[in-house]
């Protein structure tokens, strides 16, 4: 009998998948709170966006973006201290908050004065003085350096964020990163705003009226400060 010869075929070799990590969970999870903060920090402080509002209408475009982005930066310096060193610079914030909402809110009635200018009868409406994007980056980076309810409302944000108290450099600087870019991305949409507002209300009468809602807000809002509300 001859033999019966069994052939068994070879395994195919399947080819392993090549995969790319993805970001590390942590540091996704720091930038989406990152970004949350710093809309959530962008959006309801008023005085700044009544008066980049006002300033894209009277000034333009360009000249409120760079308003708009010394905002931003103030936001993003705030973050970071906030999620650094938050700790340590809380009791001296905690000292110095009643005169620094005192002196907010005379920065704002002053701003709100130079808003109303235009709106005087014997006002400068038909020739405004221009602004450079510079000298409001400049500008709106001191007002809101000297808003308490900037640090106030970061240091709650990231005290109730998703960002741990055991999270590394690299998580906190994402985080830092991520509200700085919300920020950003929010003024610059009030930017555009204003700008869009003011070919509509081009002219002397026009300027008047943006010069009258944007200094009687801003007013309001150092009324606001000034009670502490």
């Amino acid at each position: 009998m001859g033999r019966t010869l069994l052939y068994l075929p070879r395994a195919r070799r399947v080819p392993a998948t090549a995969t790319r990590p993805g970001p590390p969970a942590g540091m996704t999870a720091a930038l989406l709170a990152g970004v949350a903060a710093g809309y959530a920090i962008a959006i309801p402080v008023g005085a700044i966006a009544a008066y980049l509002l006002t300033l894209g209408a009277q000034q333009g475009w360009r000249t409120a973006a760079g308003g708009g982005l010394g905002a931003a930066l103030v936001d993003g310096l705030y973050a970071a201290v906030a999620v650094f060193v938050g700790a340590l610079v809380a009791p001296a914030i905690a000292t110095v908050a009643e005169p620094l909402r005192w002196g907010s809110a005379v920065v704002l009635v002053g701003l709100a004065l130079w808003l109303l200018r235009p709106a005087r009868p014997d006002g400068p409406a038909a020739a405004v003085t221009r602004t450079s994007p510079g000298r409001a980056f400049a500008t709106v980076f001191a007002l809101t350096l000297v808003n308490p309810a900037t640090v106030i409302y970061f240091a709650a944000l990231v005290a109730g964020s998703t960002i741990s108290a055991t999270a590394g450099a690299a998580e906190r600087a994402v985080f830092v990163l991520g509200a700085l870019a919300a920020s950003a991305s929010w003024q610059l949409l009030l930017a555009g705003a204003g700008a869009t507002l003011g070919r509509f209300l081009s002219g002397p009468r026009g300027r008047r009226w943006t010069a009258v809602l944007g200094g009687t807000a801003v007013l309001l809002l150092a009324l606001r400060t000034a009670l502490g509300a």
